[in-house]
């Protein structure tokens, strides 16, 4: 059988948690250690799949790749015998198309198998392509695989037609190496792009202007070992901030960067949440019944499209209506069905979503469609009165790290079941929980709430 959680709900979620190492930063600077010919030591790095999945392709390589323990790795790209990656496990991650930008800059040639990763909409690496070919590099698909080929790379003046993420961390990677000097204009501002340029900078390149939207980088003839700490997770962060907004709790959850999460933070105020920001941390505390809000998913600094189905949870048992509107990605409401499945009131019209918000959910058999839409619904079963299947969670241990034990530290009852026996025993102790005889009517937490 396939991995699922178990999970009961109706519990406040209230402790401490620490948030991982960001899964997107690690991605491109992970791709961008192979540029070095030196020992590269990335620490904070989060134990989840497609990290390990593009540190297995980086070894098929020939790079040294050597684990010190569960979040450091050293990389030495001295040895690479391969720019052909052409595997399988290529499939399975969107950032792995960074190894196409890190590999031409460094050795003018590389051929990267398509990447896959959630299947959330049409996500097209034309501006990718484009970039390299202002570089000077001559880029075309053939069976599946992106191949890129330049006698030389040369600096331009590249003006993106879309804020993407990926296509500024792949222009910036291959421009770092190139000859001259390389303007990357409406380039995305996401933290894990700022991260990223830190890091090359830290093995020698030179790059200003990360974080805005016009990025000016000054190629140079060769990088050089270094060793870097990845930045916390915003999602993951973020995440944690609904699980308190949903179930009504208060969690304090460190190793954060709160500015990365303003606009988490202000809708959670808009809709009726406590929120306390420190240095490295944040704290979210949730007594009554949230209310209503409208988000619209952008860009950063804008209110981000992977926290969208977190969000939407929360505002599925907020008081009144709410509308959310996606702007990034043309297939990321999948998981409404599932939510619908639970007593959600929500209707999709193309980009939008109207949430009547409703007192309670109930628990059902789901299934997790991609990674932040699986979280999401760990969150509404949270919630959930009685006990919730969720079946497909390989996509939700794409990119949390532990997901369930950190949820079992602040109260939660959620158990993954990796065979028929686990899940017949994880079954009978939710079940012989018993919670519901005393769980109280949400009519009662409401007045509850108030006399508190």
């Amino acid at each position: 059988m396939e991995q699922q959680y178990v999970i009961r709900g109706g519990k406040p979620l209230c402790g401490e948690v620490f948030v991982n190492g960001s899964k997107n930063a690690a991605l491109g600077i992970l791709a961008a250690a192979v540029m070095a010919d030196e020992n590269v030591t990335i620490d904070n790095i989060p134990d989840v799949q497609d990290i390990n999945t593009l540190l297995d392709v980086i070894a098929k390589t020939g790079a040294m790749v050597k684990r010190i323990d569960r979040h450091k790795v050293m990389i030495n790209g001295s040895t690479i015998n391969n720019v052909e990656v052409k595997y399988n496990e290529m499939r399975e991650i969107r950032g792995s198309y960074y190894l196409l930008g890190a590999l031409l800059g460094k050795y003018r040639h590389s051929v990267v198998t398509l990447p896959g990763g959630c299947n959330i909409g049409s996500r097209p690496i034309d501006q990718h392509i484009k970039g390299f070919r202002a570089l000077g590099a001559e880029v075309w698909i053939e069976g599946g695989n992106v191949i890129a080929d330049a006698p030389k790379l040369v600096g331009s003046h590249i003006y993106l037609d879309m804020v993407s993420v990926g296509a500024t961390i792949n222009i910036m990677l291959a421009a770092a190496l190139a000859e001259g000097k390389t303007v990357i204009e409406n380039a995305a501002k996401e933290p894990h792009i700022t991260d990223c340029a830190n890091f090359l900078n830290a093995m020698g390149a030179n790059i200003k202007g990360a974080g805005t939207d016009v990025i000016r980088i000054k190629g140079v003839s060769k990088l050089h070992g270094a060793e870097y700490s990845v930045i916390p997770d915003q999602i993951e962060t973020g995440t944690f901030m609904m699980a308190a907004a949903v179930t009504r709790g208060d969690i304090l959850i460190r190793n954060v960067i709160p500015k990365h999460l303003d606009s988490v933070s202000s809708k959670l105020r808009e809709i009726g949440c406590d929120v306390y920001e420190y240095d490295d941390s944040i704290r979210v505390k949730c007594k009554n019944r949230t209310t209503h809000t409208h988000i619209k998913t952008l860009p950063y600094p804008g209110f981000p499209t992977d926290m969208q189905p977190q969000m939407a949870v929360a505002l599925a048992l907020s008081q009144g209506t709410s509308i959310v509107t996606e702007s990034i990605f043309d297939n990321r409401f999948k998981y409404v069905d599932e939510l619908v499945k639970m007593g959600a009131q929500i209707k999709v019209e193309s980009n939008v979503a109207i949430i009547d918000g409703v007192m309670g959910l109930t628990g059902a058999t789901l299934n997790a469609l991609d990674l932040r839409a699986g979280a999401a619904l760990v969150l509404a079963a949270l919630t959930a009165r009685g006990t919730t299947y969720l079946e497909k969670v390989c996509f939700v241990k794409r990119g949390y790290e532990d997901f369930d034990a950190k949820l079992r530290s602040l109260g939660a009852q959620i158990y993954l079941a990796t065979n028929e026996r686990e899940l017949e025993k994880y079954s009978m102790i939710v079940l012989g929980d018993d919670r519901d005889k005393f769980r109280p009517e949400p009519e009662r937490i409401m007045s509850q709430s108030k006399e508190d």
